[in-house]
């Protein structure tokens, strides 16, 4: 089971969770550059925030590779 997710989850449900984790990489990637845009940015702030949106992007295309069907050539 991954992040709230079950093994046997249906389709629709999976594209929503899909579409949340899309939005919450994107709204970190806004905050992200707000931050880099201060006089004197939070480099750990920023670190943390990179580190979050990446594992974000790694679940993202875990769910990808689950909706994309397996072709065996």
């Amino acid at each position: 089971m991954r992040a709230g997710l079950p093994e046997e989850a249906d389709e629709p449900a999976i594209r929503r969770r899909l579409a949340e984790l899309q939005l919450d990489h994107n709204d970190l990637e806004v905050a992200i550059q707000a931050i880099g845009e201060a006089p004197m940015p939070d480099m750990l702030v920023i670190g943390r925030l990179k580190r979050k949106k990446l594992a974000l992007k790694d679940e993202i295309q875990r769910i990808k590779d689950r909706l994309t069907p397996d072709i065996i050539a």
